[in-house]
């Protein structure tokens, strides 16, 4: 089997990704700015990233964060993986980086840009939304007595366990280049999904629609963040939802 360094490994995606590589026999290296013996933030490069790319032959690039930093820490990476002689390095992207004009879509998307032109053999694959997101987004909005909104907004939740199941194949497998979406099972209105969101939690709110400004607002108001086609996923959100519950 092959050694697999997975970036982000102790977050939502990357502990359930080297959980699924380890199952499958690859000796699996966890990087992250905490996990030791690769603590590397991958924002300020450093000997420790060479050395914990050394001897690896794919690397699964799961870290990322909306506050900012995700290309210049892909630089970083490809630059180190390139110098260990990285055969494969598979990123993890979201479906409509390429259709909605958001800070942290465009900095996927340019993410997407580096991977394919880094001269590695490289895979991209994008998903929709995680369940945990909504569930997050909607723990913020219900500390207000009114749940307000995007009007017009839909969703296509995803369980992220499919998508680490995904990724796993993906990373024992040779270079695919961008490979089909993984969408969730459903596409959904916003306004549904709140309102499974209370009924699972208990929680009594009005749910109002507020009509926003914006291209950013246009682009998700017209889908551009869905995968009706791929709507492959299996997890709907009140199984996740079941499942915190219990």
């Amino acid at each position: 089997m092959t050694t697999i360094l997975v970036t982000g490994g102790t977050g939502t995606l990357g502990r359930l990704v080297v959980g699924r590589l380890r199952a499958d026999g690859h000796e699996v290296r966890v990087l992250s700015r905490s996990a030791r013996p690769y603590a590397v933030d991958l924002r300020a490069g450093g000997p420790g990233l060479d050395t914990a790319l050394a001897g690896v032959d794919t690397v699964v690039h799961c870290a990322s964060s909306p506050r900012g930093g995700d290309e210049e820490a892909a630089g970083h990476l490809i630059d180190a993986a390139r110098r260990a002689g990285v055969a494969h390095l598979v990123y993890i992207s979201i479906v409509g980086v390429d259709r909605v004009p958001f800070g942290y879509y465009r900095a996927k998307h340019a993410v997407e840009g580096l991977v394919a032109g880094s001269g590695l053999g490289w895979t991209v694959l994008r998903a929709t939304q995680f369940h945990d997101l909504l569930v997050q987004l909607f723990d913020g909005l219900a500390k207000l007595p009114v749940l307000l909104l995007p009007a017009g907004v839909s969703d296509q939740p995803v369980e992220v366990a499919e998508v680490a199941d995904r990724l796993a194949e993906l990373a024992g497998g040779p270079p695919a280049g961008r490979v089909e979406d993984l969408g969730g099972p459903e596409v959904r209105t916003f306004a549904s999904l709140a309102r499974a969101y209370l009924t699972a939690t208990g929680k009594r709110r009005a749910v109002l629609n507020v009509p926003l400004v914006g291209k950013a607002y246009r682009a998700f108001r017209a889908g551009g963040h869905l995968a009706p086609e791929r709507a492959v996923g299996k997890g709907t959100f009140e199984e996740y939802l079941a499942r915190r519950r219990g």
